[in-house]
């Protein structure tokens, strides 16, 4: 995909919400402050306002319609804007107004405008990655931001965005992956997370689910959604394991990752067989690997 222009629709779409959502003092702040943004000589209008949104704007949540998220996906195909704050939208909306002015500088730029940022300032960024230019060459920060153990800021790059998808290597979509297991965060919001399937992901998952129950650790049922579409040679004993628990999430993943399996063998088809129920729930669309990411991330938060 190519990335949109910064004056392109996103930037168009941030600046309507905000504008309907601003009372009149706060959205004349912001068009003086866009303004500055676009001012070719120094950075300082612009990381003044960068750093004084929240207080001169709020952190409510921008209340976005069904049509709103349409227009951000029309815009920028997989964006988002889901939980979009009004500070976290003034903040990108004036970072798409720089970095029309910097152009070619602006990945350098923006590189270290994050490195010095706040976990704040650091999430609004990286939800971002999808609407800035010269996407290719941020793939770099996005990394580094995937080493914090700050959920917020692993899944402002993870989560609800398709940069991760678009721009990635496998070794570093895989460790991504790895990563939100380990850190606690799900997976279900990954985007491209079923077509990036690969072998490697798969032995890295099934081993790290080994060493879990190796240490009488939980291990998520989101897990095995990255191994029935690209099964190992001992996933199908694993996933036996799985489908035996009493626990309804992991029986339930997996008959979802045994139903995935490309070429089914007849030990599959015996252990789908056993579950007739669960799998009718599968075929008719009422079990989906989302729907149990939501369960999964239910019960964990309880």
């Amino acid at each position: 995909m190519t990335n949109p222009t910064p004056n392109g629709e996103p930037a168009a779409l941030l600046e309507e919400w905000l504008g309907s959502t601003l009372p009149e003092d706060a959205a004349n702040w912001l068009k003086s402050s866009l303004a500055d943004a676009e001012t070719a000589g120094s950075d300082q209008g612009f990381y003044i306002a960068f750093g004084t949104a929240p207080r001169r704007l709020g952190k409510a949540t921008l209340e976005l319609t069904s049509q709103d998220l349409q227009k951000a996906d029309d815009a920028c195909s997989g964006w988002r804007p889901r939980g979009l704050s009004v500070d976290q939208a003034a903040r990108l909306l004036l970072t798409l107004r720089r970095a029309a002015v910097l152009g070619d500088r602006f990945p350098g730029w923006l590189d270290q405008l994050i490195a010095t940022g706040d976990v704040a300032e650091q999430v609004a960024l990286y939800r971002g990655l999808p609407l800035f230019p010269l996407g290719s060459r941020l793939s770099l920060r996005a990394q580094e931001g995937l080493r914090t153990n700050i959920k917020t800021v692993f899944e402002s790059i993870a989560h609800d965005s398709p940069f991760p998808k678009e721009h990635f290597e496998e070794n570093t979509w895989n460790h991504m992956v790895l990563k939100a297991l380990f850190i606690g965060s799900p997976l279900y919001p990954i985007q491209g997370l079923d077509d990036r399937v690969n072998p490697q992901l798969t032995r890295m998952l099934t081993q790290y689910a080994h060493e879990r129950w190796a240490a009488n650790r939980i291990v998520s049922p989101e897990l095995w959604r990255c191994v029935g579409r690209c099964p190992n040679a001992g996933a199908v004993e694993d996933l036996k394991r799985v489908l035996a628990s009493e626990n309804e999430l992991e029986s339930d993943a997996a008959v979802l990752a045994l139903n995935d399996v490309p070429e089914r063998s007849a030990p599959v088809e015996e252990l789908l067989g056993t579950r007739s129920t669960v799998l009718e729930r599968v075929k008719s669309g009422d079990l989906t690997w989302d729907r149990l990411g939501e369960r999964v991330a239910g019960a964990s938060a309880q």
